[in-house]
């Protein structure tokens, strides 16, 4: 037996290798350096994945609230799209509204042109209304609610364009001076309501009747003497006052302003008024 190799044998026993060891404590530290590195990694993933979620999550907000403004944007688009439509329409109506009722006066100038240059007619425009005044008598003998000759004659050529008007209504006033009533005429026409009113009431029908001009446009009213357009303490006031008054108005305003009329008592008729003096004017004469 070799001695050395004796001895070398013991030796190895004795200090086994400390490298399977080093190995083995580097692996470890290794792999728990990895599981601590791979936590936080995981960590700091699931911090960065929250944080994508919630701006994800911020920025549909945001989409959602632009997308319903975007909404309200096009529904006010066309409601202002819409509004600027009628607006259009409205103003292309009253333009050719407009065209329509200088087309009337002008005819009705024309028609009359001889009667205005005499200053028995009035021809006025306003407000889309047209008033025609005419003095009682080129339509009217004195105290008398028939149409004379002269006067059937100028209702003709004044109906002859009211004829062709549509859309309006067509007013008809009588109105008289303070004159009383005389009592000649005072069974027929008690007093200066009656009168003016039987006067509307003939032109409407002549009108109507004798020109077409449609009777659902046309309205009779009597305002006596009680809405002058100049004094009565001269004649020339009185003359003016003593008149037919024809007022074109559009039909849809006509119809909004009048409202229904409510049943009445009946109420006795005022007894005729004696001519008074009055200062001013001296006597006044009562109509015959």
């Amino acid at each position: 037996m070799d001695p050395d190799r004796d001895d070398m044998s013991t030796e190895m026993i004795k200090k086994p290798s400390p490298l399977p060891w080093v190995l083995l404590v580097a692996v470890v530290v290794a792999a728990l350096a990895a599981l601590l590195f791979g936590r936080e990694a995981l960590e700091n993933e699931r911090e960065r994945t929250a944080a994508a979620l919630k701006a994800s999550d911020e920025a549909a907000a945001k989409l959602s609230a632009l997308e319903q403004k975007v909404s309200q944007l096009e529904e006010d688009k066309k409601s202002l799209t819409a509004q600027v439509e009628a607006l259009s329409d409205d103003l292309s109506e009253k333009e050719a509204e407009l065209d329509k009722l200088k087309a009337t006066y002008d005819s009705l100038e024309e028609k009359m042109k001889a009667e205005i240059k005499r200053g028995d007619v009035q021809l006025t425009q306003a407000g889309g209304k047209i008033r025609v005044d005419m003095v009682d008598k080129i339509l009217f003998d004195s105290g008398e609610a028939e149409l004379s000759s002269r006067g059937q004659e100028v209702l003709a050529r004044l109906g002859a364009v009211l004829a062709k008007v549509e859309g309006k209504q067509i007013q008809v006033s009588g109105h008289t001076d303070d004159a009383v009533i005389s009592e000649r005429l005072a069974e027929k026409f008690p007093t200066n309501w009656e009168l003016s009113v039987a006067r509307a009431v003939n032109v409407v029908r002549f009108l109507s009747d004798k020109c077409g001009v449609p009777p659902s446009r046309l309205l009779a009213a009597g305002y006596g003497e009680f809405h002058p357009i100049a004094s009565n303490a001269n004649p020339a006031g009185r003359a003016r006052n003593r008149r037919i008054e024809l007022l074109l108005t559009p039909a849809l305003e006509a119809q909004r302003s009048a409202s229904p009329a409510l049943p009445q008592k009946e109420q006795p008729k005022p007894p005729a008024k004696k001519a008074k003096t009055v200062k001013a004017g001296g006597k006044k004469s009562p109509r015959k």
